[in-house]
């Protein structure tokens, strides 16, 4: 048994790192650890990240605060954190079928934030992900006044972002997260 309880959540971190470098450029393994180690309850947040399929990776570093950007980079929206509504607005809207969860309290609840439309188009600048699914993004106050939400994905090789209604939910349609460590 390791005595860090987090040993294999980082050898995943590391191995992903590794893996992905163009996703984060002269950014070095061990200077991610580093703040890691001094971060501790960040680790529960990536850990939560990677037990619903996020497989999260450092996206960026802001040099000024030294915070590192952890997103979610799997292929497709996080298969554990599909088949939600938005928000709990949405969620309480529906009559019937109602599913477990939404989008805006499971984030809340993990410790991360919903990407934004520019952060999910970032995203899409270091590899084609959503390709056969969707994925919730923060939406306007004025939108969701009116019952809306929107979502994003990649098709034809663009990226696309479309509306829904709140309570709506899909089987391939989830929700990306980020955090800063």
């Amino acid at each position: 048994m390791k005595a860090d309880p987090h040993a294999d959540l980082l050898d995943t971190l590391k191995a992903r790192f590794d893996r992905h470098m163009a996703r984060h450029e002269g950014l070095e393994w061990a200077k991610v650890q580093a703040r890691l180690a001094t971060h501790p309850g960040k680790l529960r947040v990536l850990q939560e990240m990677e037990h619903t399929g996020g497989e999260p990776d450092v996206v960026g570093h802001d040099p000024a605060t030294g915070e590192f950007t952890f997103v979610d980079c799997a292929a497709e929206s996080p298969a554990g954190r599909r088949s939600v509504c938005y928000d709990r607005e949405g969620l309480e809207s529906r009559k019937e079928n109602r599913p477990a969860d939404c989008a805006v309290d499971m984030a809340a609840a993990m410790g991360v934030e919903i990407l934004t439309e520019a952060q999910y188009r970032d995203l899409q600048q270091l590899g084609a992900f959503d390709t056969k699914t969707s994925s919730w993004v923060q939406t306007p106050p004025a939108i969701r006044r009116l019952g809306g939400a929107l979502f994003c994905d990649r098709r034809y090789g663009h990226v696309f972002t479309y509306h829904n209604g709140a309570q709506s939910y899909y089987a391939a349609r989830g929700f990306r997260g980020l955090v800063k460590v």
